[in-house]
């Protein structure tokens, strides 16, 4: 008896392990916080050109936040800032590397995001990737967040807001996880021993210049960063919640991570990777309907 129960289990929990791979899921939005909700504005639709989606004030939990970005958020990426009252400045830290932005005139950009009060961290320069020849830069805005910008020749990129870097402190557990827990492809994995770093690019999209990725970044030598608290997480959409936070709890056996349990909303589920970097899986009916009735999901 003992043995067809455990049997029956382990059928249960394989079949949970494929599901990542099965579900359909979307990069949704990743949640910054910044000290001047209207500043944070002004900059990303003046300076970097994005769209002024969604925007919502709390009073009653003493905060406001908005939705930036550069299409519909049915079917783009996009940036969600939160501003709690009386809070002028977050800590960025350096575990949070930047978000980046694709466009076909790089230095066009540059330039206008210096006239809106940018800060120009490095200008842009053309390098060698893999057999590609790249032209990047990096900006920061008045929080200190950092954007790198990346020139693409198609004008019509189907996904400007294209990067979420993070760091992490095991690549090889980070690439094992993002793939098991959160059922993403690993488009590409490149190391640089002269600069003393390696990256892995995850999506769940086939082409990197077609979807927004999550840049993993190893950086030699470096036993542990330090995370801030300007950046929170990043949204995922899930067609099934409970099924999915089940599968995540299989895997934070094996690879580490945890079940976040504030969050009760069963079209809701949060948890943390290895490294501590918080995502939160949301039923996709759920959103859909929630952006249609202009509410926000909490």
């Amino acid at each position: 008896m003992a043995d067809s129960a455990d049997s029956s289990e382990a059928v249960a929990n394989s079949e949970l392990l494929e599901w990542p791979k099965k579900d359909k899921r979307r990069l949704l939005h990743a949640v910054y916080r910044v000290g001047d909700l209207d500043r944070t504005i002004k900059f990303c639709t003046e300076a970097l050109g994005m769209k002024l989606l969604r925007k919502r004030d709390v009073p009653e939990d003493k905060y406001s936040h908005v939705f930036l970005g550069f299409g519909p958020e049915e079917s783009h990426f996009a940036l969600e800032f939160i501003h709690y009252y009386g809070v002028t400045s977050y800590e960025v830290g350096t575990d949070f590397g930047h978000f980046a932005i694709a466009t076909p005139d790089i230095s066009k950009l540059v330039e206008n995001i210096r006239a809106n009060g940018g800060i120009i961290e490095k200008e842009p320069i053309s390098v060698e990737f893999e057999g590609m020849k790249l032209k990047l830069g990096f900006v920061k805005d008045p929080d200190g967040c950092t954007y790198e910008l990346i020139q693409r020749e198609d004008p019509n990129t189907p996904e400007p807001l294209c990067q979420v870097m993070l760091c992490v402190e095991d690549l090889d557990r980070s690439i094992n996880f993002y793939e098991k827990a959160l059922g993403m492809k690993q488009l590409r994995r490149v190391a640089w021993p002269e600069y003393k770093f390696a990256i892995a690019f995850m999506a769940y999209g086939d082409n990197e210049d077609e979807t927004t990725i999550i840049e993993l970044t190893y950086q030699y030598g470096t036993v542990k960063h330090t995370k801030g608290n300007a950046y929170s997480q990043v949204a995922i959409s899930t067609e099934d919640v409970i099924k999915s936070g089940e599968a995540a709890k299989l895997l934070m056996e094996e690879l580490g991570g945890k079940i976040l349990p504030e969050i009760t909303n069963t079209k809701i589920t949060s948890f943390v990777d290895p490294d501590g970097w918080k995502f939160v899986l949301v039923d996709n009916e759920y959103f859909l309907k929630e952006l249609q009735s202009g509410r926000v999901i909490e």
